[in-house]
């Protein structure tokens, strides 16, 4: 029996972008759905067919729900577009996860009621206390601290994990951040969320995770993205202090069609 999905009376729902991820898909749903949360795979046209997984698993879990996309268009525009579906469905509550199995599904819960008690964006943290990471090396260890501490020292936020992909956004937030005009379409997107929801003036909370290395397969962050989240973090700090804001990469995607068998995300 699955637990309710709803923090005092809030709806959730739990957006997975993903992108060759079919041998990792069927467990992560299944240890997001065990914690009573509804799932919303946001699919770039897998060639390794993740896509047509989730449509099965869809099929028979009314709790599960598949937006295909034309093609590999960048994870901030799959988070976006699964953002505006969520608050098209009426949630509260949007979260983040990756798909890879890194993330711990019995967080969930922690991670919605941080986001729900603060009303701002909650952070599933490697680097506050009691957070860790296993099986990276030293060199993917020392990469993301020392692009945190980038973060921290450019942007002056004192947020110790701004590149987690494991977080919940309110909806408030996400309606206030007008998600049309974001800069970056890529992996910079977690930064540049960070950095919106405090010029808003809302919270940023963290709460410790361990993070586990990918049950299969291989990173999709590359040379080109990093290099994108290393420039946009400068181009933050300039509108800060012009009070200008940078020009998006390229014009919001249009909408896509979800998967055949839509439905309406219902409280369990």
């Amino acid at each position: 029996m699955l637990g309710s999905p709803d923090v005092d009376g809030l709806r959730t729902l739990v957006v997975m972008p993903t992108y060759n991820e079919r041998p990792n898909l069927e467990p992560v749903v299944a240890s997001i759905r065990e914690q009573g949360f509804q799932v919303l795979v946001v699919d770039d046209s897998s060639p390794d067919g993740t896509g047509e997984l989730a449509d099965q698993l869809g099929a028979v879990d009314p709790g599960v729900m598949v937006l295909h996309r034309a093609g590999k268009l960048g994870l901030g525009s799959a988070y976006i577009e699964g953002f505006r579906r969520g608050l098209a469905l009426d949630h509260d509550l949007l979260a983040g996860m990756d798909a890879d199995g890194s993330h711990p599904a019995s967080v969930l819960g922690a991670l919605v009621q941080a986001a729900a008690s603060a009303g701002g964006l909650a952070i599933g943290s490697r680097y506050v206390r009691g957070g860790a990471i296993a099986g990276w090396n030293r060199r993917r260890r020392f990469l993301s601290h020392s692009a945190n501490l980038y973060c921290r020292r450019i942007l002056g936020v004192q947020v110790r994990d701004s590149t987690s992909g494991f977080r919940c956004y309110p909806r408030e937030l996400l309606e206030r951040i007008d998600l049309d005009t974001m800069v970056s379409d890529g992996y910079a997107f977690l930064i540049e969320m960070v950095y919106r929801s405090l010029r808003l003036g809302y919270p940023v909370v963290e709460i410790p995770i361990r993070f586990e290395d990918r049950l299969a397969g291989r990173s999709k962050v590359s040379s080109a993205e990093i290099g994108k989240a290393i420039a946009l973090v400068p181009r933050l700090r300039w509108e800060e202090m012009t009070g200008s804001r940078p020009q998006p990469e390229k014009a919001p995607p249009e909408p896509t069609e979800a998967a055949p068998r839509r439905r309406r995300l219902e409280r369990e």
